[in-house]
């Protein structure tokens, strides 16, 4: 980075990704407005350090730092369009495999940030004074990037008045809890952006994983989340229909519940290994994983009584002299082959490193605006200059893609039904 120009964009930044990425802008009507937008990218790769307002415009000319605060904090361009625009753009340049979901928190000192709220937090497992964010990553082996953002507001945000009113919180927003806020994006991603559906990777240890897997199966989005095994809750076995299959009988009486001994020998005695690529260790692995069909509770009908969720469980043993499993996956893939689905939901793992080792470093965490656009609007031009960093040729890691294996889900005749 030049010394007497700190707007010079740094030499592992390629000028043509810079250009091509920042295309997204044309969707903002005010020409004036796109180059200030062109500014700010510039200022979040060039900027070491913490990206405040004053150090994105130094060497921008006079008034910047006014002119970048009125176009992250108070101008009314819609952020969605450009977002829409990246993730096109993402999904022609790097093909990605899934849709991550990533939660991000975000500690304050002060109560005055938007969305700021003591609340506890189960990923640090303490209350914390914080912004929780969910965020939708387009991922693949090669990299990863954000392009949707929503914030969890605490009803302390959308119960009161003056708090919507200090913030400019939109009338149509409400308090979200973070899962609703990620299916949600998902849903209007697939349905308003006119992106080709890919599985949605998310982790619901800390929820009830059948409301979310519920929805998403109501809105036709495939997915592989991560849950508690404690969490499921089983129905008795019945009639059914499989994911994406016909209207069938469940045969199988035997005991299916996560917990019980017919389950896990059944995921035991189905694992085969899987070889996948660790993208926080950039090493290759094989793990021994397991699936078998599963009923759950889904929820009351219309008739009151309960309607059965027919998945696909996932087991895995990173150790494979254990006998319980180290980690438990949902999945409505059903006719997908075992391997692509935990390959798949290992992506999870290339999310966490670009965001530590990327967006971290673009300034994630440091708007300090109390406005709700200008968080908006903010996040916006970080997955900007991440999607210009990950697309410029020297961060293009030449990780490698694993071969794909035959290791079909288990056929029929091995379902079982959580009773």
């Amino acid at each position: 980075m030049s010394a007497e120009d700190p707007q010079t964009l740094p030499e592992d930044i390629s000028p043509k990704e810079f250009s091509e990425v920042l295309s997204a802008l044309r969707s903002i009507p005010r020409s004036d407005q796109r180059r200030w937008g062109e500014v700010y990218v510039r200022g979040l790769l060039a900027v070491r350090g913490k990206k405040t307002m004053r150090a994105l415009a130094n060497g921008a000319g006079s008034g910047a730092e006014q002119s970048l605060y009125q176009f992250i904090s108070k101008s009314p361009w819609d952020a969605d369009p450009v977002r829409g625009d990246l993730a096109r753009l993402l999904v022609e340049r790097a093909q990605p495999r899934a849709w991550v979901v990533q939660p991000l928190v975000i500690t304050k000192v002060g109560r005055h940030s938007v969305g700021v709220e003591r609340q506890w937090v189960p990923r640090i497992g303490r209350v914390v004074n914080c912004q929780q964010a969910m965020s939708v990553w387009l991922a693949g082996d090669r990299g990863s990037c954000p392009v949707d953002w929503q914030l969890a507001l605490p009803e302390c945000w959308t119960d009161r008045e003056d708090m919507r009113r200090r913030a400019s919180i939109p009338t149509e927003v409400g308090s979200c809890p973070p899962e609703q806020c990620a299916v949600d994006s998902v849903s209007r991603m697939a349905r308003e952006w006119g992106l080709r559906g890919r599985p949605v990777v998310m982790d619901l240890r800390e929820t009830a994983p059948q409301p979310v897997c519920a929805e998403l199966v109501t809105r036709q989005i495939p997915f592989v989340v991560r849950v508690d095994p404690s969490s499921i809750t089983p129905v008795p076995p019945g009639p059914k229909t499989t994911p994406g299959g016909p209207a069938g009988t469940d045969k199988d009486k035997g005991e299916s519940w996560v917990g019980s001994a017919g389950l896990l020998s059944t995921l035991h005695r189905q694992r085969m290994p899987v070889e996948w690529f660790d993208h926080t260790t950039r090493t290759m692995r094989a793990t021994s994983v397991g699936a078998a069909r599963v009923a759950l509770r889904r929820g009351p009908t219309a008739h009151g009584r309960p309607e059965r969720l027919d998945l696909v469980l996932l087991a895995a043993w990173a150790d494979p002299g254990r006998r319980s499993p180290s980690e438990f996956w949902l999945s409505n893939l059903a006719q997908s082959q075992l391997g692509t689905v935990y390959r798949t939901a290992q992506l999870s793992r290339r999310v966490e490193r670009d965001l530590a080792e990327v967006s971290d470093g673009l300034g994630i965490r440091d708007f300090e605006g109390r406005s709700y656009r200008g968080w908006h609007h903010h996040m916006t031009m970080v997955s900007l200059a991440h999607a210009v960093t990950v697309l410029s040729p020297s961060h293009a890691h030449g990780t490698p893609a694993p071969a794909a294996r035959t290791t079909p889900l288990p056929s029929r005749g091995t379902e079982v039904s959580a009773v």
